[in-house]
């Protein structure tokens, strides 16, 4: 008796910030990989297949893209200079009433 099957594994790769083209919002988009393996004995071989897709934060729409505009915005993502969290960017200025 042979078990053999398939298994699905998510990778985040990358957080950016676009304008959505379903709600038009900018807000964050998760880069995903999903990447389908087969299994023998339940032990993962090889990929059978990769897909890639980014999600809006904001309304949950998805976006296939291809490897080569994953590997962009990949490459986009680690050129941005990193942002610190908890700190103004710029000085706010008080209200004044």
């Amino acid at each position: 008796m042979i078990i053999f099957g398939t298994r699905g594994y998510l990778y985040q790769l990358a957080i950016l910030t676009l304008v959505c083209g379903r709600c038009g919002n900018p807000s964050a988009h998760t880069l995903r990989k999903r990447v389908t393996k087969f299994t023998l004995f339940f032990v993962p071989l090889f990929p059978i297949s990769s897909k890639y897709a980014t999600q809006c934060t904001f309304c949950g729409a998805e976006q296939k893209a291809t490897k080569e505009q994953a590997e962009q915005l990949q490459a986009q993502a680690a050129s941005a200079p990193a942002q610190q969290y908890g700190q103004p960017q710029q000085p706010q200025q008080p209200y004044q009433a």
